[in-house]
């Protein structure tokens, strides 16, 4: 088993650079490297817009979807569109091997999604499962790829992957990610309605998990910093990053849950893994990995991305008392999140 040792930074305070995907620039070196993306779940809620999103993206040679069922119809409706990744379905069991071979990037949103008075605690009984599965056979197939882990509650499904990964003898720290851009997309959104500022000019570090509590946006560190922010509008703001989710699925009443902009999220991420792989300089993102900078042995914090994934771990920098306070309220949820996701993966 190969252990990484990832340098951490108290200090850092260079924000998230989740910036759009639409105006990226892409050398045409970069867009002549083979890379392959797999998605595990291509025929879901999440999937099918990030598939879309995926097969955009001209750092993506090839594009492999996976699903237990339906996915060759929307490979053959994605393949149609005019850009340079091939595109390969693949539905059921029997063919996952198939699907993960020589993946650079395994995305996967499978599961179930949050339904009206769901918590993303009943996710786990129902998600863990499959995630342990897909993990298993990521181990097997393609070892060394970069895992982007969208499925909920992704405070336990990370430490699932992990697990699964250090039983099979191929768990590197620096290629396990929980996708937690969401958190980021929202919080620039919310932050940049509030202070009138262009959105795309908006920078906000989301720290901690990526539910409930354990979201603990940074607005202290937001830039362009505002000064016509009141305690109260930071609360209000704190508050609605971390119930976006619940917004969404009682804004759809039953019929879904956030799929568009977890898509979107996402394909930003991905990108960002894509550029890291190859060699592109100061790629910093959030996401929930294998951390030292607190007392739990996973929280999402700025990374830096690079050609082996996390080359670098920053530290919170400067915390506003309100964020402190915050720091330590969510400790204790997302420590017994990962605690649940170890002892699921060592049951059996």
């Amino acid at each position: 088993m190969k252990a990484a040792v990832l340098r951490t930074s108290r200090a850092a305070l260079r924000p998230c650079t989740c910036r759009h995907l639409v105006g990226r620039s892409y050398s045409s070196t970069e867009s002549s490297l083979e890379r392959k993306v797999a998605i595990l779940g291509a025929a879901g809620g999440i999937g099918q817009p990030l598939a879309l999103l995926m097969k955009l993206n001209p750092l993506i040679s090839s594009l492999s979807l996976y699903d237990i069922a339906n996915t060759p119809g929307v490979a053959a409706d994605v393949s149609h569109i005019n850009s340079r990744a091939q595109v390969a379905g693949y539905a059921g069991e029997e063919q996952l091997g198939e699907a993960l071979d020589g993946s650079d990037i395994v995305i996967i949103p499978a599961g179930v999604p949050r339904k009206p008075g769901m918590t993303r605690d009943d996710l786990f009984k129902i998600n863990a499962g499959i995630v342990k599965s897909l993990c298993t056979a990521i181990a097997k197939y393609c070892p060394n790829a970069l895992v982007n882990m969208i499925s909920n509650p992704v405070n336990s499904t990370v430490p699932i992957a992990a697990e699964v990964f250090k039983k099979a003898g191929t768990f590197d720290e620096r290629k396990l990610f929980g996708v937690t851009t969401l958190d980021v997309v929202r919080a620039k959104t919310f932050y940049a309605g509030k202070v009138k500022v262009p959105v795309a000019e908006v920078n906000v570090p989301v720290v901690g998990g990526h539910a409930g509590i354990t979201i603990l946006p940074l607005f202290s560190q937001a830039a362009p910093k505002s000064s016509n922010l009141s305690d109260d509008d930071i609360k209000a703001l704190t508050k609605r990053t971390q119930d976006g989710g619940t917004e969404v699925v009682e804004a759809k009443a039953g019929k879904g849950s956030a799929t568009l902009s977890m898509a979107y999220a996402g394909a930003v991420f991905a990108d960002a893994c894509l550029k890291g792989l190859n060699g592109v300089p100061d790629i910093v993102e959030c996401s929930f990995v294998q951390s030292s900078i607190t007392d739990l042995p996973f929280f999402a914090s700025k990374v830096r991305l690079g050609k082996n994934g996390v080359e670098e771990v920053f530290g919170l920098g400067p915390l506003s008392d309100y964020e402190q306070q915050g720091l330590e309220s969510l400790k204790p949820e997302l420590k017994a999140s990962i605690e649940k996701g170890v002892e699921f993966a060592n049951q059996n």
